[in-house]
């Protein structure tokens, strides 16, 4: 017999679908053509957590990392097993889930960059369908998945611009030292290599309608689709008060400078704060890292912002603690963490 789901976006849209025993929610969503973003599906990133909110189930192994503690209702989509019907809340809008398969699409490198030690900026361009021409299509704060032209070695990458007619797509990437995608684009990628894209992907993103201000929290290239969703308010115009706090190790790590100039000038009420860790004498900022930022900030007091945060696990999880001892409401926390 199987279990029924119901899973209830944030802005109220529900999702229904059956369950076999034994069967994760996640793979059951995707059983009945809804895909539900999620990332690594092995229970090591947290992209698919979700809160379950009625009905009893099993929890598979999973990262400490991947889950907010201090929630005993908090699951990962993709280790969760139902032995009762379940009602799910999903901490993103219905636009986030797709009634389809993730796109596969076709694109060529246009450019690729050196913008910061070890960090590349990667463009490219999607090749022309059936379905959309060349269009690129998604949602500020979403990733997608970049396939190498040979092995099959795929990784996820947020994107960092927004959406547009050309086909663009625009990636930060931190290169890694053993990492086979970081050795293709080190020692071997080219214009006009093609790169397979799935996506996009991933349930990151603004609070849609909201009029709360707008605080986001990036570590390296977790300001990608931080970069995303402010070049998004510009294009729309939406006069959110917005502050950004962007950390890194070592001044020679930070990017995108001239780009955040342009959003300040476009954006008047945006106010960006750089975080370095290791920087002598304060010079890059009050702060050593956004986290201790982002806590100053909010002992100043006023209303509740709406915060975003991406970067590495240890960030996010630091980033969470401090908003719940400042009374932050957790529906006006939204997370991406990294995984390596």
């Amino acid at each position: 017999m199987s279990y029924q789901i119901e899973l209830t976006t944030r802005d109220g849209q529900a999702f229904g679908f059956a369950c076999e025993p034994g069967q994760d929610v996640l793979s059951a969503a995707a059983a009945a053509d809804i895909t539900l973003p999620s990332q690594c599906r092995r229970g090591s990133c947290g992209a698919c957590h979700a809160t379950v909110t009625e009905g009893a189930y099993t929890l598979g192994d999973h990262s400490a990392d991947a889950l907010a503690s201090g929630d005993p209702q908090a699951v990962l989509l993709c280790r969760t097993r139902p032995s009762t019907d379940l009602r799910v809340a999903a901490p993103y809008d219905h636009t986030k889930v797709l009634l389809q398969p993730v796109l596969t699409r076709a694109a060529r490198i246009a450019a690729l960059e050196t913008i910061a030690d070890d960090t590349r900026r990667l463009e490219l361009l999607l090749d022309a369908d059936d379905t959309s021409g060349s269009a690129a299509e998604f949602e500020a704060g979403q990733f997608a998945e970049l396939e190498l032209p040979q092995g099959g070695v795929k990784r996820p990458f947020s994107l960092s611009n927004t959406s547009n007619w050309e086909g663009r797509l625009e990636f930060l990437i931190r290169l890694r030292l053993q990492g086979e995608f970081s050795s293709y684009l080190r020692e071997r990628a080219q214009p006009g290599d093609v790169l397979t894209v799935h996506g996009p992907q991933g349930g990151f993103g603004l609070i849609a309608d909201s009029l709360r201000p707008r605080w986001f929290v990036a570590g390296g290239t977790g300001v990608a689709p931080v970069l995303s969703m402010l070049r998004r308010m510009a294009e729309y115009g939406e006069m959110n008060d917005a502050r950004l706090f962007f950390g890194v190790n070592r001044a020679s790590e930070l990017f995108m400078l001239d780009e955040l100039d342009a959003l300040r000038a476009a954006l008047p009420q945006l106010h960006v704060e750089l975080c370095v860790r290791e920087a002598a004498d304060g010079r890059q900022g009050a702060h050593s890292t956004p986290v201790d930022a982002l806590a100053a900030a909010l002992a100043g007091g006023g209303a509740a912002p709406d915060l975003y945060v991406c970067g590495p696990p240890a960030m996010v999880s630091a980033a969470q603690a401090v908003a719940a001892r400042s009374r932050v409401p957790s529906a006006q926390f939204v997370s991406e963490r990294f995984t390596v």
